[in-house]
């Protein structure tokens, strides 16, 4: 059963740094990220074993939403091999999430 990774700074980068990965800046007073967090738990299962779906608490983990520039959450970012491929800002539908996975994988 997949599940999402929820990163901190001391795994982020050896997490994204090979295979796809997509990462959801998020916070929990977020309403849009609270919105698409089933959608998230959704990819995590139907990626499971082909990408890696992960979430960053932009407070708590403040750092990595400076070092990527997050002005607004939720943030989903895309990358391959540690490489920013692509990047989505605000809600998006689980079928946009999965195209853009899809075509990094």
């Amino acid at each position: 059963m997949g599940k999402y990774v929820e990163l901190t700074a001391a795994d982020f980068d050896s997490t994204i740094a090979e295979g796809v990965t997509l990462v959801d800046f998020w916070a929990p007073w977020c309403g849009p990220c609270r919105m698409i967090a089933p959608i998230i738990e959704e990819l995590a299962e139907d990626f499971d074993g082909k990408a890696t779906i992960a979430k960053v608490n932009t407070d708590e983990e403040q750092d990595i939403a400076v070092k990527f520039g997050i002005r607004s959450i939720p943030t989903i970012m895309f990358f391959k091999d540690g490489e920013l491929k692509d990047q989505m800002i605000g809600a998006g539908s689980k079928q946009a999430f999965e195209e853009k996975i899809n075509a990094l994988l």
